[in-house]
């Protein structure tokens, strides 16, 4: 097919702007991996702006896993991410299912109750006394069990369930099979898209937590790796800087680390991330 003029002149001008917002959006990324890189004379040298290091030294990332607490909250967040993306997405999909089939019994007051907190938000005091008088205090459970569903990630899982064909429950309910049986042997293995684009949202949330950190864990050794990055990040207003690594080094070398294992997993789920949002929104 032979393209007009005028689509070639748009499709030039669309391009252009993707590759300049591709530029900056590359730049910053950049710019904190070479400082990361970046020996402490070579830093004071080109006044803290480096873009190519020409040494290269991994004197920060060493120093960052010296830092008091780092490997313990570092595990604490692994911990959280994996076990608590487990959990979420079991008990989100279990709860879809359910809402998504038309014979449920009170069908429309269970949905209605579940997204009730999309519009109604129980507060900051009162969800912190819930987790204070159920004893998770000081506990990674603090992490997860206050927040094992998510409303909308639930309706986004209840409409793409709603859009699967009834006539594979029907064959399975012919063939003698339970709602379980149905659900862990069919709906699930052809709702890979959806599941992988919920945890992917669950997985980001328990990863990049910082805010539960700080009102539920006042120990040390239980809180999440976010939180000493922001320590970390801190240092510049109290003129703490080290010797051989400088504090703008050590901070850039916290970055990377926590901001890599997402970035490594979001690119074998961008796939099924954004063909589950698209067929979760179609009844949504």
């Amino acid at each position: 097919m032979v393209k007009s003029r005028s689509n070639r002149i748009y499709n030039f001008i669309i391009n252009s702007i993707l590759i300049l917002i591709g530029i900056i959006c590359f730049f910053p990324m950049l710019y904190v991996v070479s400082v990361s890189l970046t020996p402490y004379d070579e830093f004071l040298r080109q006044g803290g702006i480096v873009l190519f290091p020409r040494h290269i030294t991994f004197e920060a990332y060493q120093q960052f896993w010296k830092e008091p607490y780092v490997k313990e909250c570092f595990g604490n967040t692994v911990f959280i991410t994996v076990v608590g993306t487990a959990a979420n997405v079991f008990v989100t999909v279990l709860m879809a299912y359910a809402l998504s089939r038309k014979n449920l019994m009170f069908k429309k007051f269970f949905t209605i109750y579940c997204l009730i907190p999309l519009l109604i938000s129980g507060g900051m005091i009162p969800t912190y006394l819930i987790v204070k008088y159920t004893r998770l205090l000081n506990s990674l459970a603090a992490f997860i069990i206050p927040s094992l569903v998510s409303p909308y990630v639930l309706l986004i899982t209840r409409a793409f369930f709603s859009t699967i064909d009834a006539g594979l429950y029907e064959s399975a309910r012919i063939d003698g099979a339970g709602e379980f049986r149905i659900l862990f042997s069919i709906i699930i293995p052809v709702s890979m898209p959806i599941i992988a684009t919920i945890g992917l949202m669950y997985g980001v949330a328990h990863w990049n937590e910082y805010f539960k950190s700080i009102m539920y864990i006042s120990d040390s050794s239980k809180r999440t790796l976010q939180v000493v990055l922001r320590e970390m990040l801190n240092r510049a207003n109290k003129l703490e800087a080290d010797i051989s690594v400088p504090t703008r080094t050590l901070q850039m070398a916290g970055v990377v680390i926590t901001a890599v294992p997402i970035i490594m997993v979001y690119p074998f789920l961008q796939k099924h991330f954004t063909q589950g949002i698209m067929l979760g929104a179609i009844k949504g």
